[in-house]
């Protein structure tokens, strides 16, 4: 099996050394470089092309907000998926960075195990929303902004609707079909189905969405 090859941006030296440390044990992720900065992170990325680009939210020169635009932007990175790291669960960039294109967040506080865990699940193509944290991020987003319904909002039919809800909560297809007692065949289907109407690229976007659109979360 191909390694997945990562690449890291932070302008704090011990989270760097720390991911560094983490990485050199686990035998399917390689670490392709370190950035210390965003001019040096996107000229990483677009050396490297990483499977997956793990970036501090706030870093000198360019934010880890627009390198992330800037590579969900060009053609040629769209192979790199983007997880943002923060230092707190509440960010007021984290709901734009989703709606950039990041495949998802996590805290710097995380367990080893959950920030591997980041790693492994963005580069399988799925996106990595905490439901404790994405809630607590939404709900600041919902209590600045408008709701603004997706135009083909009314091409889901009702069953597509109702999962969205499920999937802007933050679970997962397995917690999803154990609660409306389905298969997680039948979630999965119903998700790309949905993502297909809506015109999004992945689940975190399938989220910004569901909730721009005021579909109601189960609790």
């Amino acid at each position: 099996m191909t390694p997945i090859r990562l690449v890291v941006a932070d302008d704090q030296s011990l989270i760097r050394l720390a991911l560094r440390v983490l990485v050199a044990e686990e035998p399917d992720i390689t670490l392709t470089g370190e950035a210390a900065h965003g001019h040096e992170a996107l000229h990483l990325v677009q050396l490297e092309r990483p499977d997956v680009a793990l970036l501090d939210i706030r870093m000198p020169g360019l934010d880890g907000l627009e390198v992330l635009r800037r590579i969900c932007g060009d053609p040629a990175l769209s192979g790199t998926r983007v997880v943002m790291m923060t230092t707190f669960d509440v960010d007021s960039y984290i709901f734009d960075a989703l709606a950039a294109g990041a495949a998802g967040f996590i805290t710097k506080d995380a367990d080893p195990g959950e920030l591997l865990h980041a790693v492994r699940v963005v580069a399988a193509g799925d996106a990595l929303l905490s439901p404790s944290v994405t809630r607590k991020v939404i709900g600041h987003y919902l209590g600045t902004r408008a709701a603004s319904p997706h135009p083909d909002l009314s091409r889901l039919t009702a069953r597509e609707r109702e999962i969205v809800g499920w999937v802007a909560s933050g679970r997962s297809n397995e917690e999803i079909a154990a609660a409306l007692a389905v298969s997680p065949a039948t979630v999965r289907t119903h998700v790309g189905r949905a993502m297909l109407k809506l015109g999004a690229r992945d689940r975190a976007q399938l989220v910004v969405f569901a909730y721009r659109s005021g579909v109601a979360v189960p609790d």
